[in-house]
Order: C-alpha cells, then sequence, then structure tokens
C-alpha cells in the first residue's frame, strides 16, 4: 500500500508538476488513484484548495468571474489583467459563470480577493443602508 502523504505534501507533489508543465490529465488521474486508493476522497475540496494556495506562490492562480450576462472575449482579457494586477501573478486562468440572480455587472473571485460590483450587491448595500437610517 502506498505511504500515506500529507494532504499539504500531496498538494505541494501536484502543484510543482503543474508548474513544471507536466500534463495535468495524467496529474489529475494519479491524484484521483491515489485517493481513492487511500480512501481520502473527502479530503479533495482541502487538496484543491491547498494545490491553488501553492500555485498562486508560484504566479499562477485560477479564479471565477461570475455575471448576468455572457461576457465577451476583450472583457474577460481586461478581467484578467485587473487579477495579474492586483495579485502580481504572472499567469491567469478564469472560469466564467453566468448566474441570473446578479442582474448585472461582475464578481471576481481569486484566492485571496474578491471584487463584487454587480447591481444585486449594490442593491443590498442600499437596502442594508435604509434599514439603519
Amino acid at each position: 500500500m502506498a505511504r500515506k502523504l500529507s494532504r499539504r505534501a500531496l498538494a505541494l507533489h501536484v502543484a510543482t508538476h503543474l508548474v513544471d508543465g507536466k500534463p495535468q490529465k495524467k496529474i489529475a488521474q494519479q491524484l484521483a488513484a491515489y485517493l481513492i486508493w487511500t480512501r481520502r476522497t473527502k479530503e479533495l475540496s482541502l487538496i484543491v484548495r491547498d494545490i491553488q494556495f501553492y500555485l498562486a506562490e508560484h504566479g499562477h492562480i485560477a479564479g471565477t468571474v461570475s455575471s448576468a450576462h455572457e461576457l465577451s472575449a476583450a472583457t474577460l482579457k481586461e478581467i484578467a489583467a485587473f487579477a495579474k494586477a492586483k495579485t502580481g501573478a504572472k499567469y491567469v486562468s478564469l472560469d466564467t459563470a453566468i448566474d441570473e440572480s446578479l442582474i448585472g455587472g461582475i464578481k471576481l473571485e481569486v484566492p485571496g480577493y474578491e471584487l463584487d460590483s454587480t447591481i444585486a450587491r449594490q442593491l443590498t448595500t442600499l437596502k442594508t443602508r435604509y434599514k439603519k437610517a
């Protein structure tokens, strides 16, 4: 049976291979096989978070952009440039999500930062301010 690695050691191993340019599919398969073999599949979300942390230390960040409507390629490029400037990362990978409840604007989430400039957030802020008055 394979030796049980700590969650952080496992995440560091995976992040190192990703930074070195090893095939992502192969790394993912190996990680999945190890977690299944050691019966640690419930730790996957924690390991992914740790991998993202180590990748961010090496200048690679992954984030999510949520909006009410589809964003153009130019807009996504500007958001990625903004994320690079804010985090100092060399590489930014953004996933997009459509959430019609946001009404308009964008919500950007990257490790350590969150920018919420959605209309839904602004309405909630106004609602909260008027309740206090």
